[in-house]
């Protein structure tokens, strides 16, 4: 464990990815099985314990310490195993802790009831970084900069083995991994993995810039509706089916109206939507469903889910990924010839005479049915795992703005944790401002430092981390679409905000009114 801790503390100090690389490659050459391949799935949240929760861990430092001084802590620190690892009270010899392997087991066997008096023994028995490693490791909250591709191109500079052979085997792998150590070690060969019956890294697309369109030529691309629902992929095996996000999770618990009604053996790539007869529905309608692992009797019937297919990777158990894009479209449209489906819909492939044409599309499409914008594909394109330049672009709508109000400001985490960097905005109801969005990004580190300075001099109450402030202030927030929401106070809820300017020269009293957003919910 003491390894471990070691290693999570470099990589959450330091901003440095090259550092970052290097540590994670010499922990995987050096440290043996199992302990490297749980590290792994530590690292890229492969691994959570059903009873070990952030809850239970305060619970647990709250019998020891008294609750006004652990939540002033907490306010100043910003992150609970921090603040966990500092405010500890009780310090043991400092012996060895197990190892990671067997720490995990323990947290896996160890019933709810006993383990308060576990974790009380360990934060005790270890260090300062070991107890903050501790809570780490049991809440999976880690916030250390290293995502699930840092931590594969880290296996890829130990064994030499190329980063996309590894995502290649990576979703068809388990916990803790052993079978893929001994192949990058050479001990073994490359794990067997039924290639037509898992999940396949996804090819992305990169924003179009307008520079772009005097290099690119209208003639070699195809486009398509950008659809605003999420990316998914649909394995379908002949008598299996499973549905996976982006990212690789399962989701078809979620989604039994579309998984228990398709039928056929390919791997599909697509835009999983709700609506009745093809007729998407709105992304606040899809989100009710997302946030849920089981669907519920009233969002099946309320909200049924089907996926608007683009690009197959699998005709059959026949690999089509190295084929031109447009002979996958044309497979894909004589596959769903032979196999007419109640929940897959082909999409459209736009016609359009040249960018000009084009972009008047994306603007029509966008003002009369709310689409996201385009998607433009080069007709040459094969089906390459990742973000490879020049194959894909997305030429999104432009972004809604509107002026509101900061309301409430609360401390952001690791290295913003000493800032309010977190905030909640809103626009005037009547003599009243009413919450519509909350934005941590969109502003340089100069304009965190004023705003927080500015928050502190005009904080109104305190609510635990959270701050109210003088409703002075003025964000023009950026975002994608708005929508009606039961959830908000205001009746609305925005799609990806962001601060776009901050507008230190506007009065409070010229913000936008609940009435102005109308507008936008009308646009989608």
């Amino acid at each position: 464990m003491k390894r471990f801790a070691q290693l999570l503390e470099l990589l959450a100090l330091t901003p440095s990815r090259t550092r970052k690389l290097n540590a994670l490659t010499q922990y995987f050459r050096e440290v043996p099985d199992p302990d490297r391949g749980y590290a792994l799935a530590v690292l890229t949240g492969a691994l959570t314990f059903r009873n070990v929760k952030p809850a239970l861990l305060k619970e647990t430092v709250l019998a020891e310490v008294d609750e006004t001084l652990f939540a002033m802590s907490y306010d100043y620190v910003g992150d609970l195993g921090e603040t966990i690892a500092l405010i500890w009270p009780h310090h043991g010899a400092e012996g060895d802790l197990p190892s990671l392997t067997d720490l995990i087991e323990l947290f896996n066997t160890t019933s709810k009831s006993d383990l308060p008096k576990l974790i009380a023994g360990l934060l005790t028995q270890a260090g300062i970084n070991e107890r903050w490693a501790l809570v780490k490791l049991a809440t999976g909250a880690l916030r250390i900069g290293v995502s699930a591709r840092l931590a594969k191109t880290a296996l890829a500079e130990m064994s030499g083995v190329d980063v996309q052979e590894i995502e290649e085997v990576w979703h068809g792998l388990k916990v803790p991994y052993l079978d893929l150590f001994a192949w990058l070690e050479g001990k073994a060969g490359r794990p067997d993995i039924d290639q037509s019956a898992r999940f396949h890294p996804l090819m992305l697309s990169n924003p179009i810039e307008d520079r772009d369109f005097e290099k690119l030529d209208p003639r070699e691309f195809s486009a398509e509706w950008k659809w605003d629902g999420i990316r998914v992929q649909l394995v379908l095996g002949g008598g299996t089916v499973s549905l996976f996000s982006r990212t690789g999770d399962d989701i078809a618990a979620a989604f039994p109206d579309v998984v228990e009604n398709v039928h056929g053996l390919g791997v599909l790539d697509g835009e999983l939507l709700v609506g009745r007869d093809f007729e998407a529905g709105s992304f606040n309608a899809l989100q009710q469903r997302l946030n849920r692992r089981v669907a519920s009797p009233k969002h099946l019937r309320e909200s049924p889910a089907f996926i608007r297919v683009y690009d197959m990777l699998f005709d059959g158990r026949e690999d089509i990924r190295a084929l031109e894009w447009t002979e996958r479209r044309r497979r894909l449209e004589a596959w769903l010839a032979a196999n007419p489906q109640s929940r897959l819909d082909l999409s459209e492939v736009l016609r359009f005479s040249g960018w000009d044409d084009l972009g008047r599309q994306r603007r029509q499409g966008a003002e009369s049915h709310g689409h996201e914008g385009v998607m433009i594909k080069l007709q040459s394109s094969p089906y390459v795992p990742g973000r490879p330049k020049g194959y894909w672009f997305k030429w999104k709508r432009d972004p809604n703005v509107v002026d509101a109000v900061l309301m409430y400001a609360q401390r952001g985490h690791g290295k913003r944790s000493s800032f309010y960097s977190d905030y909640t905005f809103g626009v005037w109801k009547g003599n009243e401002i009413v919450p519509i969005g909350k934005a941590y990004f969109g502003f340089t580190d100069e304009e965190l430092k004023l705003l927080d300075k500015w928050i502190r001099a005009n904080t109104t109450a305190a609510f635990g981390p959270v701050r109210e402030v003088k409703k002075e202030l003025v964000f023009e927030v950026a975002f994608d679409s708005a929508q009606e929401s039961t959830r908000h106070k205001s009746g609305v809820a925005l799609r990806f905000p962001r601060i776009s300017r901050i507008r230190w020269d506007k009065p409070a009293a010229e913000a936008a009114t609940l009435e102005d957003m109308a507008v936008f919910i009308g646009a989608t």
